[in-house]
C-alpha cells in the first residue's frame, strides 16, 4: 500500500550518510539519487524512504505527530538499529523497550533535522 515515505532534511549529503548507513543494516540501499531528493529501499517495488531538501525551497521542519517506523523482525534487531542510529548522531527520543505488554517492543530516534523514527517489534 505504502509506495514510498518523504522526510526533508536540510543538509541532503549528511542524511544520504546517515539514512544510506542505517537503512543498510536492513539490506536497503540506494535506489535513486537526484540533486535534492535520495531513495532508499530493497527495489522500486518495495516501500521506501526518501529524504529530501524541500520543493518549496523553505526550511525542513518535521511535522507533530509524523514519524516514520521501520520493522527490523526483532527485539534485538530494534535495539540494533536503535544503537547505529545513536552512533550516527541521532538523539534517543525513548529508549529500546517493552511498550505493550507482550504486543510492541519500540525504541524511537530523532535525525538530525528533528524526523522521528520508529524501530518496532510485534509479537
Amino acid at each position: 500500500m505504502i509506495s514510498y515515505v518523504t522526510l526533508g532534511v536540510s543538509d541532503i549529503a549528511a542524511a544520504r550518510k546517515f539514512y544510506g548507513d542505517l537503512l543498510g543494516e536492513l539490506g536497503a540501499k540506494t535506489l535513486l539519487n537526484m540533486d535534492r531528493i535520495t531513495f532508499f529501499g530493497k527495489s522500486m517495488k518495495e516501500p521506501m524512504l526518501a529524504v529530501c531538501i524541500p520543493f518549496n525551497q523553505e526550511a525542513a521542519a518535521p511535522g507533530n505527530g509524523n514519524m516514520v517506523s521501520m520493522a527490523p523482525g526483532s527485539k534485538e534487531a530494534v535495539d540494533a538499529l536503535y544503537h547505529k542510529a545513536i552512533a550516527l548522531g541521532a538523539t534517543c527520543d525513548g529508549a529500546p523497550g517493552q511498550r505493550i505488554p507482550n504486543t510492541f517492543y519500540g525504541a524511537y530516534v530523532r535525525d538530525a533535522d528533528g524526523n522521528k523514527l520508529c524501530f518496532c517489534h510485534f509479537g
